[in-house]
């Protein structure tokens, strides 16, 4: 089978921060590292599911709600897939991510989307965890620009 292309990024170099994955037609795929690959430190399951909840409610009642394809946790724990139609500018992009993780970081209440009826897996929840790490994700971003979403920029040391 060929190598995908998300194999081919060196995990080791990359930091915190948001990239620009892949373009499939009209969808933009972004990854939201908050945690450094291989750096020994992942996102607890609890935290990642709460996360996910606020993640997805968020986004998908702002303004460009319309661009939202797809919110899930990656695999290996250490961040976000973050699916956008390609109307949705990288800047749009990086400033909804800021907002959303403002939200998260401030949030209180009842965690949408948690009675049985509604989730699989309604029970673990951890929305301490959720608002620490959106909390320690806000100063990556906060400095982030669009130029530094590129992969192959990272990789090379820009």
């Amino acid at each position: 089978m060929k190598r995908i292309a998300s194999f081919s990024v060196d995990h080791n170099r990359l930091e915190r921060g948001m990239y620009l994955s892949r373009v499939d037609g009209d969808v933009v795929t972004y990854d939201i590292r908050m945690k450094k690959p291989n750096g020994g430190d992942y996102l607890a399951n609890a935290a990642i599911h709460t996360f996910e909840h606020l993640f997805a409610t968020y986004v998908r009642n702002s303004p460009l709600s319309d661009q939202i394809v797809y919110i899930g946790p990656m695999g290996c724990r250490t961040g976000f897939y973050f699916l956008v139609r390609d109307g949705m500018s990288r800047e749009q992009a990086l400033s909804l991510m800021r907002e959303t993780l403002r939200f998260i970081a401030g949030f209180e209440g009842e965690i949408p989307g948690t009675r049985p009826e509604e989730c699989g897996n309604y029970r673990e929840h951890d929305l301490a965890g959720a608002k620490r790490e959106a909390e320690a994700m806000l100063p990556v971003l906060e400095r982030w620009t669009p130029a530094q979403m590129e992969y192959a920029a990272k990789e090379a040391g820009i």
